[in-house]
């Protein structure tokens, strides 16, 4: 436990801290909820544009004091409550919302939505019933006039109502619009301060994304429908400079549907590399969707895609470095623990995701793997686990597998990326159900187990670990349980039970130990260790990163519009062209993001730059081993891996009855964790979902290979 505040003083300032925030996020949302309404577009909304109309930030100013402000706010404040509670080591489930957001009763458990709970579940009803109250809401207000402006334009009134209609439901799509961007952000402090991880958060990304194009393409068909019946077409070729242009939303609409296309479940999981590159048309979405509504119409999604933004360009600066490698181990399954130095200031829980990067092989791909080291147990190393089920996976393979493997291997890491703590200590015991390559991320919650019983005194919870292999051969995958430096480690105060199903196989097959091997790299003095993007106190360099940049923005907008643009316009929108303003919006944005996280960087740089040279030190003052590849044989033959084998029992031409070992569990508090197949997640969800007991938890683990 960190000194600091007491345990009471932090509850009070979580409690203070969630209130207000709530508090925030309820107004937020209920702007949005009487943004469709005569009296927020009529009364309110010119009542607040008089009142913060000025020669500094001009139209904009309203709407980023009404739709940005919020939110980033929510941000900055939830990113010093995470620094707060990393610093003096307070539980994250005290939070109330936290424990709201992260229950996990199921509600639905197979179908297009895949597993979803019931809390998610009244959101996504929330949501939609936003969406349909504004669509209602808009329809209604400007229907009332349809008769006026069809006489004054000499068109049917039908005809009025059609092009209504497609403005209403352009407008619903920036309330989807506002929030796509949210779920995408790695290292967000607001999904980090409910709970969420970006791995589990990206099916909202999905449903969000699905519900935005459908209705964003409803809208362009309504209006070519319209101009095309009352012989207006060329409207399509539009781009004004002074209202809106058509031109840009045709080019953001194309854009949108190439990534829609694109990223339907077939498509995504056959071929993966055209969905995530068409995806990177995002860029050209956004920067056309601003120009077709202007800047600041464009203010009301600003604060997702800003928070979105600064997390892109950190990751893009880790990105750049080298990492040290130090160590492969090579198991007869095509399987590869890869490990790498670590800076000791560098925290992760379990069931965290890295990006890798291996330039020998692919300079632009990037693939994510589960983290499996434990950032406790192994202080200076972290681990991450590949198996061969690609080209990409294969040619890594293939450079370590072989007789003469490289002495060096250079690579770039992204991340950890991961939960916020280690919520699964909470429960009594924890059955962990994994299908083929699944069992990565249970590897890294063994491993926090392991150490917490033979660190701390407190009770760990027993764990039963169910895996369903398809050969033999791969249960070597189980000794990564253990970490290389391991050998220490007493299994015997931890309650483990492990039952392994081969299904593919009935007849045990001997496996060649010698063929476990680990290679040991040579160090190349520029690498460095992997270590948090802005060092250990990343969540209070963040939030001086989100303010900083938004006022620097504010400033530039300001000097701008106060010296440039009102001497031209005077703040009537009619004499300086909006594709200009609009440019200058996005450029300023990008710029004080550049700046702000660019100096929070170097900053870091230099300070990790200490503990770098500590490494370059120890690596010259210590000889490199003999034998570029040592065998692995020896330390199967340590106390804890005949532990580890004594803990398990293999079943062969068999697959696990989920049914049945689930309904037998009596413990008063159990998690049930499952990380696998689609088809095994949705299997262990339904039978879950079947027991009324309060006693059992269940959740789906992202994981990555």
């Amino acid at each position: 436990m960190g000194s600091g505040p007491s345990g009471a003083s932090m509850k009070i300032v979580s409690a203070v801290i969630t209130l207000l925030l709530m508090v925030v996020f309820l107004g937020y949302m209920m702007i949005w909820s009487v943004t469709p309404t005569n009296t927020f577009y009529l009364n309110w909304f010119p009542d607040v544009e008089k009142k913060t109309s000025s020669t500094y930030l001009g139209e904009q100013g309203s709407t980023i004091l009404i739709y940005a402000f919020p939110i980033l706010f929510i941000a900055t404040i939830a990113s010093l409550y995470l620094h707060l509670e990393k610093k003096y080591d307070h539980d994250i489930n005290t939070r109330l919302f936290s424990r709201m957001i992260l229950s996990k009763r199921l509600a639905i458990t197979k179908g297009p939505l895949g597993i979803v709970t019931w809390t998610e579940l009244t959101f996504l009803a929330m949501f939609v019933a936003l969406l349909v109250w504004s669509l209602y809401s808009y329809m209604h207000d400007m229907f009332a006039f349809a008769a006026v402006e069809a006489a004054q334009e000499k068109f049917q009134v039908w005809e009025v109502k059609l092009e209504t209609a497609g403005l209403s439901l352009g407008l619903v799509g920036n309330t989807c619009l506002a929030f796509l961007f949210f779920p995408v952000a790695r290292g967000s402090s607001v999904l980090q301060y409910v709970g969420l991880t970006s791995e589990a958060s990206i099916k909202y990304h999905i449903w969000l994304g699905h519900i935005t194009m459908a209705i964003f393409t409803a809208h362009g068909l309504f209006y070519v429908t319209y101009w095309s019946l009352t012989h207006q077409i060329l409207q399509i070729l539009k781009w004004d400079k002074f209202m809106v242009s058509n031109v840009a939303g045709e080019i953001a609409l194309l854009a949108g549907l190439v990534m829609w296309a694109t990223s339907f479940g077939r498509i995504r999981r056959k071929i993966f590399e055209l969905f995530y590159y068409s995806h990177h048309l995002y860029v050209v979405f956004v920067i056309f969707y601003v120009f077709h509504v202007g800047f600041a119409g464009s203010c009301l999604i600003l604060p997702g895609f800003y928070l979105f933004l600064i997390d892109r360009y950190l990751r893009l600066l880790q990105s750049q470095q080298k990492i040290r490698s130090v160590a492969a181990r090579i198991l007869p399954s095509e399987t590869v623990e890869l490990n790498f130095s670590k800076s000791s200031g560098l925290s992760y829980a379990p069931t965290s995701i890295a990006f890798i990067n291996v330039p020998s092989i692919s300079r632009i791909q990037w693939h994510p793997f589960t983290v499996t080291s434990n950032s406790n147990m192994d202080s200076d190393k972290l681990s991450v686990v590949i198996k061969c089920d690609g080209s990409w996976s294969h040619k890594l393979y293939q450079i370590l597998s072989s007789p003469s493997p490289t002495n060096r291997l250079e690579v770039s890491i992204e991340g950890p990326y991961g939960p916020p703590s280690a919520n699964f200590m909470r429960y009594e015991k924890l059955v962990l159900v994994s299908g083929g390559s699944g069992v990565t991320p249970f590897i890294s919650i063994i491993r926090e187990i392991i150490f917490k019983s033979n660190t701390t005194g407190s009770k760990t919870p027993a764990i039963h670990l169910i895996c369903a292999f398809k050969k033999y051969a791969n249960l070597t995958m189980l000794e990564l349980l253990l970490p290389v430096s391991g050998t220490t480690l007493d299994l015997s105060r931890l309650q483990l039970q492990i039952e392994a199903y081969i299904t593919q196989e009935t007849e045990p097959k001997t496996v060649n130990q010698s063929s476990i091997r680990t290679i040991l790299f040579k160090p190349n003095p520029s690498d460095a260790p992997v270590s948090a993007v802005l060092g250990p106190n990343s969540w209070l360099w963040l939030s001086v990163i989100i303010s900083s940049s938004f006022i620097i923005f504010l400033l530039l907008t300001g000097l701008l519009t106060r010296f440039y643009i009102f001497p031209i316009d005077h703040n009537t929108n009619m004499k300086y062209p909006m594709p200009a303003s609009s440019a200058f919006g996005m450029l300023f944005v990008c710029v004080a993001i550049t700046i702000a996280a660019s100096a929070a960087f170097l900053w870091n740089k230099r300070e990790n730059a200490k503990e770098l040279n500590q490494i370059r030190t120890t690596d010259m003052s210590t000889p490199a081993p003999s034998p570029a590849s040592l065998l692995y044989e020896t330390e199967l033959e340590s106390l804890p891996h005949q532990s580890l084998r004594q803990a398990t029992t293999v079943q062969l031409g068999r697959r696990p009855n989920l049914k049945k070992i689930l309904s037998e569990l009596k413990e008063e508090n159990v998690g049930v964790y499952v990380s696998g197949p689609r088809t095994m997640r949705q299997e262990v969800a339904a039978v879950c979902s079947s027991f009324s007991a309060d006693n059992l938890h269940f959740e789906s683990i992202s994981f990555s290979w």
